[in-house]
């Protein structure tokens, strides 16, 4: 009988541990929950490089989710049927699953990169195919990419290209062609352009202005004391300086944007001087900030990990100076779908007060 009694206990035992044991397993923590741990404070290893050290090892705050969900799905196929090319995908952007499923806000991105998928730059940040002699631009690009575009379910399109410092206009008027294209398609479909700096060339930087696109966007990508060492040898900040100035001299309403990266080696005083000249001197509205990520070992070394506290300070720093936005955190890019969200907003008041000034109301 008591035999009988420990076997039954043994049992119940087991079936309990069982039990309890599935239900962790069902119920319990998939990949993504160990991948959503991002505290700051907690963390205790190392964020700057030191001499003779390799690389250092990526704080939990700049570790992202794995790309899922079924507009991810859907924009991945269809870029894939029709060959685009997507900075998402070529710079290796960490923000692919977020932007291209949508958010709180429900705006699903892409960025489209135009002129194929090979750059005549050789900037040492970037992960983008180098070539002197690129295959020559696709005739069809600027009509079949505004077709597919204008099917999609968005309402903001960020367009970029690779440099084609090989082409006569280095490529502005097949950019400024595929945004004429989308324009007459889907009027009402806010599009962004982020350009090369065509050589710092006015008639290439009037071209994209006189298109018709809502915003215009040039990335300095790092301060002025360390372009030589970050990018190609043919850019520098004066240079991207001009080609944002010109954008607003072209059209004074013309929202423009810019973006840093950090992690680079640079100071706090270099930064925050960096930005007082791009606010001040190209008047620049909108600008990101972000923390820079290797590619691939051949890329420069990242010197420092930001903490996202900083980033913060960096964001109100922006505000206080003048910038209409600013987008600041360490897993922030030039193409970010939060700032997509904001400048959608101050699109529509610019729209709004124009409108209401055709009718002689003021706002």
């Amino acid at each position: 009988m008591m035999r009988n009694f420990l076997q039954r206990t043994w049992l119940n035992l087991y079936l309990n541990r069982y039990t309890h044991s599935k239900s962790r397993f069902e119920n319990g923590p998939d990949l993504n929950h160990f991948l959503q741990e991002k505290k700051s404070n907690d963390y205790q290893g190392n964020l700057v490089l030191r001499k003779g050290e390799q690389r250092l090892r990526i704080p939990p705050w700049l570790k992202t989710e794995i790309p899922m969900g079924e507009n991810y799905s859907k924009l991945k196929k269809s870029l894939s049927k029709l060959s685009l090319n997507t900075v998402c995908v070529e710079a290796k952007c960490p923000n692919i699953g977020e932007c291209w499923n949508g958010g709180e806000d429900r705006i699903a991105t892409a960025t489209i990169m135009l002129l194929g998928d090979e750059c005549t730059r050789g900037c040492r940040f970037c992960s983008v195919k180098t070539s002197r002699k690129p295959e020559a631009p696709d005739p069809n690009e600027p009509e079949n990419t505004a077709s597919e575009i204008c099917s999609w379910d968005i309402d903001y399109i960020v367009l970029t290209s690779v440099d084609r410092d090989d082409l006569p206009d280095q490529g502005s008027s097949h950019i400024a062609e595929t945004i004429r294209s989308i324009k007459r398609k889907k009027p009402n479909l806010l599009v962004e352009c982020l350009t090369p700096d065509f050589r710092g060339d006015k008639k290439c930087i009037e071209t994209i202005v006189k298109s018709n696109l809502d915003v215009y966007a040039h990335n300095v990508e790092t301060v002025r004391e360390l372009q030589s060492h970050v990018r190609d040898y043919r850019a520098n900040f004066e240079q991207s300086l001009s080609v944002l100035i010109h954008a607003k001299e072209v059209n004074p309403n013309l929202i423009t944007k810019t973006s840093i990266m950090l992690g680079l080696g640079e100071t706090s005083e270099q930064i925050r001087e960096t930005m007082l000249q791009i606010r001040t001197r190209a008047n620049v509205d909108c600008l990101t900030l972000g923390q820079y990520m290797q590619p691939t070992r051949r890329h420069l070394k990242v010197k420092e990990y930001i903490r996202p506290e900083v980033f913060q300070e960096l964001k109100e720093y922006g505000e206080s100076i003048g910038f209409l936005y600013v987008a600041s955190g360490p897993l922030v890019r030039s193409s970010y779908r939060a700032g997509e969200y904001f400048i959608k907003n101050i699109l529509k008041d610019k729209h709004q007060k124009k409108q209401a000034a055709a009718v002689g109301i003021s706002m």
